[in-house]
């Protein structure tokens, strides 16, 4: 497997993969979102509460909030030796929010959550959780844990996690008498001019419409998958960094492929004996 970065940029990641079948990627993509563990609030103690949202919606909101993710200070809760139901040091970190409204109606924000792990904050601190009208208070501890998006989708890392056909197209300048039609029908900008003659300006942009070819009277294009090879976008919620969502989902799928081959193995063995 040959990877090419095509562009990195604050929490996107696009790249070419070559030399995988559309199984291996499609399991890349099925792992980054399902099986690639951050950490997000599970449990959650309100100690008081008179705003208007109930517990546990409020609950609920901050187990939506993004948190970013240091994989290897903590392990998952089901694997921690203190077998608590809050977790320990090891296994979760504790966050705190105390805030009220003295004077008026405010919002309440992600920033005024106070943890125990510097390493373990809101992504951002400018998500609403919730309003808190004159005199109102709101006081509770969240316990934030290791997951996968498997058990919630609130442990999911990446908003965006898929991928396409990476394509080769071909103009054929004996056939091609330059009437500018597929240009015109691109609506990617794939197609150019250039020393009068059509070129691929972006072969990534491509999305296999083929409308290029419906509009070339002369037949002068092709357009077909690249065999064996395909460009992901990786979009992180922030949790982790979107190279880190790669990396770890490929040492899983590996990990996973050992596994089948000890099984497979042990399976052999014993129709053996």
């Amino acid at each position: 497997m040959q990877i090419k970065i095509l562009e990195r940029k604050g929490n996107l990641l696009r790249f070419y993969a070559s030399g995988i079948d559309t199984q291996i990627a499609n399991g890349i993509r099925r792992v980054m979102m399902a099986e690639v563990p951050t950490m997000a609030i599970d449990d959650v103690i309100i100690v008081e509460n008179t705003s208007p949202l109930r517990d546990e919606m409020i609950a609920h909101r901050l187990g939506l909030v993004p948190l970013k993710t240091d994989l290897e200070s903590y392990v998952p809760r089901e694997l921690c030796d203190c077998h608590s139901d809050l977790g320990c040091s090891k296994c979760s970190a504790t966050l705190t929010l105390e805030a009220e409204a003295p004077d008026g109606v405010r919002s309440v924000y992600s920033k005024e959550l106070k943890s125990s792990d510097p390493e373990v904050v809101p992504v951002s601190g400018d998500i609403p959780i919730l309003k808190l009208a004159k005199g109102q208070r709101v006081r509770l501890e969240a316990y934030a844990r290791l997951g996968t998006g498997r058990e919630h989708a609130k442990w999911q890392p990446v908003a965006v996690s898929a991928y396409k056909y990476a394509v080769v197209i071909k103009v054929d300048p004996e056939k091609c008498d330059l009437c500018k039609n597929c240009l015109k029908a691109c609506p990617k900008g794939v197609l150019g001019m250039e020393d009068k003659r059509v070129i691929v300006v972006d072969y990534e942009k491509c999305d296999m419409c083929k409308l290029c070819i419906d509009a070339c009277p002369k037949d002068s294009i092709n357009v077909e998958e690249e065999k064996n090879a395909f460009i992901f976008n990786v979009e992180s919620t922030g949790a982790l960094p979107p190279e880190r969502i790669v990396e770890k989902a490929l040492d899983i799928l590996l990990e996973k492929t050992k596994d089948l081959e000890e099984q497979a193995s042990k399976l052999r063995e014993t129709e053996r004996g």
